[in-house]
């Protein structure tokens, strides 16, 4: 038996994070599409250990809100798939795509894969807001929003459109790309918006040699994002080496993270523990999070 229709949850049941970077070198999709799953393994032992959740496993979906750099489809190798449409009580919902048990839905499952999407602000916003209020998302425990660099109109948009339980700002070391992501934890943190800052991920963070995995070499910089959340009082949720098998797993669409045994996925592993921790902290200290009303002069 088919599951009514549903969009998502506005009275905040879902813990709704966004996945967000202040530049655009951060390669930030990597972090969001090997992390979901683990978010569901990793998030599970400390909310069922709660008692907020009887379920077996918890269920997770994905919206990827970089409307001008779709990458989803390509990362879970499901490019050339398209979203069914199912009409319920004359509204036409969107079914998501779902691989390794993440439902998504993506600009890019509308697009040619080789078309620039060249769309002014309102276009890309309007895309957006379809993609989370006419998702047919079913039951959901996590909605991640994978949001484009800087701080423009999609993030806007976001936050008046949804709850968001909180932030995942993820950034490479060096200072030029720290300079970005301070902008993007003050645009968070600031009083027209006040969204959570859950916490930095540092990506590439260091290189090591699958076969020398005790050796680091610090490319970009040593312990540029740890330096930073100290400063601004956040916590650090990750660090994720630079690892061929983690480059070799975006482009065949199978995550490192369904290896934990691994480095690279072990990485992972932890990271979807630390956001599953972080989001608990902070609906246990936090009072929900409004949708944000915003007016521009």
């Amino acid at each position: 038996m088919q599951h009514k229709a549903r969009p998502f949850n506005q009275e905040g049941k879902y813990h709704l994070s966004t996945i967000a970077t202040g530049d655009g070198f951060s390669d930030k999709q990597q972090v969001v599409f090997q992390s979901p799953k683990f978010v569901i393994q990793g998030g599970r032992a400390s909310f069922l250990a709660s008692g907020g959740f009887d379920k077996d496993s918890l269920y997770v979906g994905l919206i990827d809100a970089d409307v001008y750099g779709p990458s989803v489809p390509l990362m879970f190798n499901v490019a050339g798939e398209r979203p069914q449409a199912r009409v319920e009580d004359g509204t036409e919902w969107i079914v998501p795509i779902e691989k390794h048990g993440v439902k998504m839905l993506s600009v890019g499952f509308f697009i040619k894969p080789e078309d620039a999407v060249v769309w002014r602000g309102p276009m890309a916003t309007s895309a957006l807001k379809q993609l989370i209020t006419l998702g047919d998302w079913g039951e959901l425990d996590y909605l991640l929003i994978d949001l484009p660099p800087g701080t423009g109109d999609v993030h806007l948009t976001m936050v008046q459109e949804v709850p968001v339980s909180g932030v995942v700002i993820v950034s490479t070391p060096q200072d030029v790309a720290l300079a970005d992501v301070i902008k993007g934890i003050n645009m968070f943190r600031g009083d027209k918006i006040n969204v959570p800052v859950l916490g930095l991920v540092e990506n590439m963070a260091w290189f090591t040699p699958e076969e020398l995995p005790e050796n680091r070499y610090y490319i970009f910089g040593q312990g540029g994002c740890r330096k930073l959340a100290e400063k601004m009082d956040i916590p650090l949720l990750g660090e994720i080496p630079i690892i061929q098998s983690i480059r070799e797993s975006g482009d065949s669409g199978e995550p490192a993270a369904l290896h934990p045994d691994q480095v690279s996925g072990s990485a992972f592993k932890d990271l979807a523990a630390a956001v599953a921790e972080a989001v608990e902290k902070r609906n246990e200290g936090i009072e929900p999070t409004q949708k944000v009303e915003i007016t521009i002069k």
